[in-house]
């Protein structure tokens, strides 16, 4: 990567740490450049400048070629935190760049062994049909034979069973996809006498 660009990553993403008390917790603190802020940027509030940084990093998490920088930035962390803001958009957007960043073998295996893995379930429930997309995808590459066991987990596969039956069609195509290829016949019959198609809790998104 050419020195611009890691300098305008780090731009976007000026501030990681760990804080917690006992040291275990992630917090992450983002900020814009000054250098990078147009002068109708500089007439956002905080949040719409939070979800302009989400998306330019979930973006350039869609060029293979800047995942070793994204990592050094700890960039994934960052897409991790963000999926528990009460902010849908930067929810969606941090959704999206991990969505980008699992092909990678290295990536796929952080965000497992960082328990993103729980987090990504919980987006399911989102209301936005961007966010819930990202994320069955993002399960999809996610699945390993070590880490099944929770991707295909029975709510998650109850959760599916509804999505396929949607009347979005780019959802309930996604969710078949799933269905078929990741889940075995027992875990969606055991899923969908269980739930009789009804997965209590889990509301489809928004078209």
């Amino acid at each position: 990567m050419e020195l611009g660009r890691l300098e305008y990553l780090q731009a976007l993403v000026t501030e990681f740490q760990v804080t917690d008390s006992t040291g275990s917790k992630r917090r992450c603190s983002l900020a814009l450049s000054v250098s990078c802020i147009s002068s109708h940027t500089r007439s956002f509030s905080l949040a719409e400048a939070k979800e302009q940084v989400l998306a330019n990093l979930a973006n350039f998490a869609y060029d293979p070629s800047n995942y070793e920088y994204l990592r050094q930035l700890q960039v994934l962390d960052l897409f991790l935190d963000m999926l528990t803001e009460d902010n849908e958009t930067l929810v969606e957007f941090a959704m999206g760049g991990l969505c980008n960043l699992c092909l990678d073998k290295t990536n796929k295996e952080y965000i497992l062994e960082a328990n993103g893995v729980e987090p990504i379930i919980n987006c399911l429930s989102s209301s936005n049909e961007e966010t819930v997309v990202s994320a069955v995808t993002t399960l999809m590459f996610l699945t390993t034979p070590r880490s099944r066991a929770q991707t295909t987990a029975l709510p998650v596969v109850e959760c599916m069973l509804r999505f396929s039956l949607s009347a979005n069609t780019r959802l309930s195509n996604l969710a078949s996809i799933f269905l078929q290829d990741y889940c075995s016949p027992p875990q969606v019959e055991e899923a969908r006498n269980l739930s009789k198609h009804t997965a209590v809790g889990i509301p489809l998104p928004k078209d």
